[in-house]
């Protein structure tokens, strides 16, 4: 039997995507998500991929989480930390609120789901951590200092930990998409979207979530054993980090 993979947010977009292609590829895949209990059951019923809900910005959700994951589908040997959210404001705008919920998702939402399952990792000698980051948390954003920040913060996580997890088989690496089609950034005005983002794309388009799933489906393999601790950039070109 395919290893068990999770993947947060795995119900939607780009989670979606990387869902359904780690299920392609051979995996045995759940998916969790927070929010949008029509659009989870509407998921599962194409799919057949199980679904499970809670917030990852709660350890103690998460801890239960991975649990009733395990309890079904076995220990948990590809995580895919996709789970995120955008509360965007200039930053004399920004809430407090605003500020702690992206941080509370988009960052600490990877201690959250990583810990209570990094300890088996390391007992069979095996895992792949693989999180969803984001160009804005190379380059910064107007308007994302909360984001960027958080996703900046991915960036760290993914490095330290790869230390950790290298003498246990453990590779835990990053991914960080340019702009790409999901609901995220179809809520940007057309406007916006055509005349400040398109145009500092060389290859032209947004991407298309299958092409950022294609990464985390080889981050996920055997093949990739030898890459830790890296950032793989899917961005068009927009942003080229040396």
């Amino acid at each position: 039997m395919g290893r068990v993979a999770l993947v947060s947010g795995g119900t939607r977009g780009i989670g979606a995507a990387v869902s359904i292609a780690l299920k392609a590829a051979g995996y045995r895949v759940a998916a969790s998500y927070h929010g949008n209990d029509e659009r989870a059951s509407q998921f599962h019923e194409a799919t057949g991929i199980p679904v499970f809900k809670w917030d990852v910005s709660d350890y103690d959700a998460c801890v239960a989480g991975v649990a009733a994951v395990e309890k079904q589908l076995g220990p948990v040997e590809i995580l895919v930390n996709n789970a995120g959210i955008a509360r965007d404001n200039m930053f004399h705008r920004m809430t407090p609120q605003q500020w702690n919920e992206v941080i509370g998702t988009n960052l600490t939402g990877l201690f959250n789901m990583t810990h209570p399952i990094w300890p088996g990792m390391r007992e069979r000698g095996f895992g792949r951590v693989i999180s969803i980051s984001s160009i804005n948390g190379q380059k910064g954003q107007l308007g994302q200092a909360n984001y960027a920040a958080a996703k900046a913060g991915d960036l760290g996580f993914t490095k330290a930990l790869a230390l950790e997890g290298a003498s246990r088989n453990i590779t835990v690496n990053a991914i960080c998409p340019g702009y790409t089609e999901t609901d995220m950034v179809k809520a940007i005005p057309s406007q916006v979207l055509e005349e400040k983002i398109l145009p500092h794309i060389p290859v032209g388009r947004l991407g298309k979530p299958e092409e950022i799933a294609r990464c985390v489906v080889f981050l996920a393999s055997d093949d990739a054993g030898f890459i830790t601790g890296s950032t793989l950039t899917a961005n068009g070109g927009q942003y080229m980090a040396g």
